[in-house]
């Protein structure tokens, strides 16, 4: 490889995180409480009884399942055993959903069936237009169920789907990428304050 090449993938590589620190500044300046507040509802939910339903389709489908693995288990402290589960890992169940019903209907269908009223849903989608997600947002409200969504870009169809009980934790950027480390982070700082408030 040549030093020219060699110097075009440093400089990409020197982009990607200084776009990083650009959204991550942004989407702190925005989101600061918003994550406190969703924090302090995901453990008074759990706290109280109720459980954590968490969905999202590809990286977010991950998203899910970090999110998740993280409540039961733990973050970064000794706690209590926390109860969420993710939608997203039954393939049974998923692959049925999806050829008797369609795909659109893969997790309000499983929300139907385990939502009660004092659960939250974790509804989580780059774009805020996944038709799944939404029509899950849409399922869990009608059951009593509060909604903390992960979006980014305008917030798209879910932001409009929210309440005023609701929480919307949107990365303050328009790339895919950027938008999910954004995500991530919300979660991880989400569980560590669950962690603080079990612990201390």
């Amino acid at each position: 490889m040549s030093t020219e090449s060699q110097t075009a993938r440093s400089k990409r590589i020197a982009s990607m995180f200084a776009d990083s620190r650009r959204a991550n500044e942004a989407t702190l300046a925005a989101m600061s409480g918003a994550i406190e507040r969703a924090a302090d509802a995901m453990l008074d939910c759990c706290l109280g009884g109720g459980k954590i339903l968490a969905c999202g389709n590809g990286g977010s489908s991950g998203d899910a399942q970090h999110l998740t693995s993280e409540l039961v288990n733990r973050f970064e402290r000794e706690r209590r055993a926390l109860a969420a589960i993710a939608l997203v890992t039954e393939s049974s169940t998923l692959t049925a959903i999806a050829n008797d019903y369609g795909y659109d209907q893969a997790f309000s269908r499983q929300i139907e069936a385990l939502g009660r009223p004092g659960d939250i849903l974790v509804a989580i989608s780059t774009s805020g237009n996944s038709a799944n997600v939404a029509n899950a947002i849409q399922v869990a409200k009608s059951l009593g169920m509060q909604v903390v969504a992960f979006t980014g870009r305008d917030g798209g169809q879910i932001s409009e789907l929210i309440g005023a009980n609701d929480i919307e934790l949107r990365a303050a950027d328009n790339s895919t990428a950027r938008i999910q480390e954004m995500h991530l982070l919300m979660i991880h700082c989400a569980c560590r304050l669950i962690e603080d408030r079990l612990v201390d």
